[in-house]
């Protein structure tokens, strides 16, 4: 798995028009699946981003976590995040996992995240979205499961 993490004031996901998730301050999540990922994978990255120190602490440090700040998150799905741009001009998604396994993946890693305690509002799998965010910092990391 691939997530893109960025810490946010404030984002939303809009599908055809209608916004399907919206979260205040907390994390936008871009989620990649690829084949070879399961409850594993989800379980492991899920740890990591709820624990993740990245948010200030009195001093503007980070030093707390999303738990700590009580932040919440938003989780879209991004397929593209396995999109191969290494040959020609036309990115190669071979990478990516089919849609059934990277869903069922997908929901499982957000069923993670609730049960350990933080809001999560999600995008639409599948689906074309509109994604809005307030970047704050601008804070944006690259967590990989492997």
């Amino acid at each position: 798995m691939k997530v893109v993490l960025q810490r946010s004031k404030e984002a939303s996901v809009t599908v055809a028009e209608k916004v399907v998730g919206r979260i205040d301050s907390g994390l936008v999540l871009l989620v990649g699946v690829t084949h070879e990922d399961g409850e594993e994978e989800a379980a492991y990255l899920a740890e990591k981003i709820v624990h993740l120190r990245i948010f200030e602490d009195e001093e503007g440090k980070m030093n707390r976590s999303l738990l700590d700040v009580g932040g919440a998150i938003l989780s879209v799905s991004q397929f593209t995040l396995y999109g191969d741009c290494r040959k020609g001009r036309r990115p190669n998604f071979m990478g990516a996992a089919k849609g059934e396994q990277a869903e069922r993946v997908y929901d499982r890693f957000n069923e993670l995240l609730k049960e350990k305690g933080v809001h999560v509002e999600t995008g639409e799998f599948g689906a074309m979205m509109d994604v809005s965010l307030v970047n704050d910092g601008p804070v944006t990391f690259i967590l990989e499961s492997n």
